[in-house]
């Protein structure tokens, strides 16, 4: 029934409103069309990027040897995407974990990155906005060259739409089921008659009543940017945006899930009372110069500050009342989190003839400061039960009243990174490039907790200082084609928490060291993308507890015994199948083995030894035909994820959903309509815990966006 129903909603929209193209954004970098909207060749070289920024300079994807992707602003439009999760299934190897975290190549992932530097203003549990975004690149395997301390999966880097001397203004009205209605203007131009001073200026709205019960979500953006050409070849850009994202009935957790990965109640059943909400609220500045030095060196430097609060009052599922199936106790948690980070980062470039080769030395440095203060407080007893079958919430306040009699429980964490790196390029001959670097970072980590139920305060802190490195060969047996092999490292830090003298501490960094290999190809003139990579990743020092070894002043003797390897490959095509047909499909495999560890013992994020939301199979697709003479265009996508386990080791069901656009010409105008979850599947997105089951990927959703370019 569900297929039946939505066939019939796909040809509704077919019937009773025309597709439309999807046309080039006329925002950012990309000049706007000059008069109607122009259908004929867009589909060739859509999602395409001949050049990258991932690796802090400007670079040709072929000269890179790793995995990567670039996820650009275009596809966002066609796909019509709103926030990260909307993207993933574009990514190989890429998978969702909870909230903003990420599954990659096998591991949890939580870190993001903006233009190039830390401070992601979106902390806790909300999820990175695309309206201020131009494109996502994604770099596969250790980062830790470029960005330091981070997980050996990968990472992820946003890049901001800038103010372009292109004078354009860009208006979209979206209109949607569950309550969705939004609008979102941004232009571009010059202030200037000389050229001198351009702007951007962009503002979002967008509001809805997902299907979980209680829930409604408002989300307001601004942002704004100027640019000042400072010299030949030179540009300084300052920007400033404020998030105001305020979510009822939030912050949401899943539902709960038997043992096969079965749903127990409705998909829309939610813990939190009509009166519980997340709001964040949060700003972020930053500067950035970008010069030419000569013909041979490039120089760039930033700096970024951000402040964030979110505010949190909710009801959390602590599992099943004792002696029922149908009564799920709950706890009531009044949280504020206040997060602040400043970094700064130079990068320099130059191109040097050295021993007859062509040397492209690259080096930089960053340095970031942050300091995240968490003040909680929990009400665990007189909290109303809830039913799975029959829920029946309230308005009152009685838990919050109650939680605000409560001391907060308060603990600050402070975190330091000092990095400096430099990176050799050599071009042995037009068909060899070797790459060599190495890098070297300093962390101060100190976490202070203030406990209001009577135990004494604590103060842990922990300094250190490591080297990674990265080295690779590319050899091009024809200039669109490099074969590549790699290695690089990566490393993350103990928890303070860990690094207690009686526990054993201090204890040195968990590493990662990846060995790849791999294809990239930009084949038939730019029409054809594709790129295959294998991997093996071995993450290490991973701590867990010694049970050889007696306690010492009450506390668990840890030892960095545990080892994690995560094996796969992964195939990214992007091609013209014809002049007015583009397809994109990615396949990613990978599987993840606890390789080390203490007899009965398993790792975080592990169920003996597999690993939580981490499928073996993942497929991705999305292509999109255009009909020129009609100014119409059809897109099509869909997304498998292969079986995973949640947290407490419940089976998460593998799924198959699928997508639809149409779009239309209006001169001036495009229509867009969009029908996610065609089938209206009923799915597990991402598994958690026993208490709070599993997340529930959205039902059918229809969408609209009227689209004005001037």
């Amino acid at each position: 029934m569900n297929v039946l129903n939505g066939a019939a909603s796909l040809a509704a929209l077919l019937v009773c409103a025309p597709a439309m193209a999807a046309t080039t954004d006329p925002i950012g970098d990309i000049p706007p069309p000059a008069e109607d909207i122009v259908v004929t060749g867009r589909a060739q070289h859509l999602y395409r990027v001949d050049t990258t920024t991932v690796g802090k300079t400007a670079e040709d994807p072929l000269n890179i040897p790793q995995a990567l992707q670039v996820i650009n602003e275009e596809l966002f439009t066609d796909q019509g995407a709103r926030d990260a999760t909307d993207i993933y299934r574009n990514i190989s190897g890429v998978s969702a974990f909870s909230y903003a975290g990420i599954t990659f190549r096998g591991f949890r992932q939580d870190q993001s990155f903006y233009d190039g530097q830390r401070g992601n203003p979106f902390i806790g549990f909300s999820v990175p906005q695309l309206f201020t975004v131009s494109r996502v690149e994604v770099l596969k395997g250790p980062a830790g060259l470029f960005f330091g301390p981070g997980s050996p999966g990968g990472i992820i880097n946003y890049v901001s739409k800038t103010p372009s001397e292109v004078s354009a203004l860009r208006t979209v009205a979206t209109l949607g089921n569950y309550g969705r209605a939004g609008i979102s203007s941004e232009a571009t131009g010059k202030v200037d008659a000389n050229d001198v001073v351009t702007y951007r200026l962009g503002g979002f709205y967008e509001a809805m009543t997902p299907f979980r019960y209680n829930t409604k979500n408002r989300s307001l953006i601004g942002d704004g940017g100027l640019s000042f050409r400072t010299n030949q070849g030179g540009k300084l850009t300052v920007q400033a945006t404020v998030y105001d994202n305020f979510l009822r009935g939030n912050r949401l957790r899943g539902v709960p899930v038997d043992n096969d990965g079965n749903f127990l109640s409705d998909i829309r059943w939610n813990a939190n009372e009509p009166t519980d909400f997340l709001h964040l609220k949060s700003q972020a500045y930053q500067a950035r110069y970008v010069t030419d030095i000569g013909d041979a060196i490039t120089f760039d430097a930033g700096a970024r500050y951000f402040k964030a609060t979110e505010t949190q009052q909710y009801h959390e599922a602590r599992g099943f009342v004792s002696g029922s199936s149908d009564l799920i106790a709950r706890e009531f948690r009044d949280q504020i989190r206040d997060v602040d980070g400043l970094s700064f980062m130079a990068n320099a470039t130059a191109k040097v003839p050295l021993f007859g080769m062509v040397h492209k030395f690259q080096a930089g440095a960053d340095w970031y400061d942050e300091t995240s203060i968490l003040n909680s407080r929990i009400l665990r007893s007189g909290v109303t039960p809830l039913s799975l079958s029959k829920p029946v919430y309230t308005m009152t306040g009685r838990d919050v009243a109650r939680a605000a009699a409560l001391p907060f429980e308060t603990s600050n964490t402070r975190s330091r990174r000092t990095g400096a790196y430099l990176q050799d390029q050599i071009t042995v001959t037009d068909a060899l490039l070797l790459v060599g670097g190495v890098r070297y970072d300093r962390f101060d980590d100190t976490v202070a907790t203030n406990r209001r139920r009577g135990g004494p305060p604590t103060n842990d802190s922990y300094s250190d200082g490591r080297f990674t490195y990265r080295a690779g060969a590319i050899a091009k047996p024809r200039k669109d084609v490099s074969l590549y092999a790699s290695w690089s490292g990566s490393f993350e830090p103990q928890s303070p928490a860990s690094q207690n003298p009686d526990a054993g501490g201090p204890f040195a960094p968990v590493t990662g060291g990846q060995v790849e290999g791999g294809v990239k190809s930009v084949l038939m003139g730019g029409r054809l993308q594709a790129n295959a990579a294998v991997y093996r990743i071995v993450r290490r020092n991973m701590l867990q507890v010694d049970p050889s070894l007696a306690p010492i002043n009450g506390q668990d003797q840890l030892r960095p015994i545990g080892q994690v390897t995560s094996k796969g490959f992964e195939i990214d095509l992007a091609t013209d199948i014809t002049p007015d047909w583009v397809l994109m499909a990615n396949y990613g495999y990978n599987d993840t083995r606890i390789t080390g560890t203490v007899p009965g013992q398993s790792l975080t994020n592990a169920v003996g030894n597999r690993f939580a939301n981490a499928p073996q199979h993942q497929l991705g697709f999305w292509t999109r035909y255009q009909i020129a003479p009609i100014g119409t265009a059809i897109g099509f996508g869909g997304e498998y994820l292969s079986s995973r386990i949640s947290l407490s080791g419940q089976a998460v069901q593998p799924y198959t959903i699928f997508d639809a656009s149409i779009t239309k010409s209006l001169g001036i105008m495009e229509l867009m309509l969009r029908v996610d979850n065609l089938f209206d599947k009923r799915y597990a997105a991402s598994g958690f815990s026993l208490q709070s089951g599993s997340f529930p990927g959205e039902p059918r959703t229809l969408l609209a966006e009227l689209r004005f370019r001037f």
